[in-house]
C-alpha cells in the first residue's frame, strides 16, 4: 500500500459493465519528504484510483496497485490497477534516521 492525496475526479462517458457505478479518484502519491513535511504536497506521478469508500478531494488515502487492487470485487473481472482501500484520519511519521558510513563494525 501507498499514500496519497486526492486531486480529483474522473466521469466517465463510456464504460465497461463493470465499471459502471464505480468511483474514480485522482490520487497522487505522497513521497517520504512530503509526508514528513505535513506540507500537503503529493510529488508522485498522479494515477487514477477506483474508491469503494467515498473520499474527498484533498484527502489523504491508502490505495494499494497491480492484481491485488482487483481483489475486492471478486469473482467478478474488473480491469483495475489500482484500488482505494482506506481514508487516513491521522498519521504520526518520523524522520528516516541517517547512518554514518564510519559506523560500520568488523567481526572476526
Amino acid at each position: 500500500m501507498r499514500l496519497g492525496i486526492v486531486r480529483g475526479h474522473v466521469t466517465l462517458n463510456l464504460a465497461l459493465e463493470s465499471l459502471r457505478g464505480r468511483t474514480l479518484l485522482i490520487v497522487e502519491p505522497i513521497t517520504h519528504e512530503n509526508l514528513c513535511a505535513a506540507n500537503g504536497l503529493g510529488g508522485g506521478k498522479a494515477l487514477v484510483v477506483v474508491d469503494l469508500l467515498g473520499a474527498a478531494e484533498g484527502q489523504m488515502v491508502a490505495f494499494t496497485e497491480g492484481r491485488e487492487a482487483a481483489n475486492p470485487f471478486w469473482p467478478d473481472a474488473v480491469p483495475i490497477d489500482a484500488c482505494c482501500g482506506l481514508i487516513v484520519d491521522s498519521i504520526d511519521v518520523r524522520q528516516r534516521s541517517s547512518i554514518s558510513s564510519n559506523t560500520t563494525e568488523v567481526r572476526k
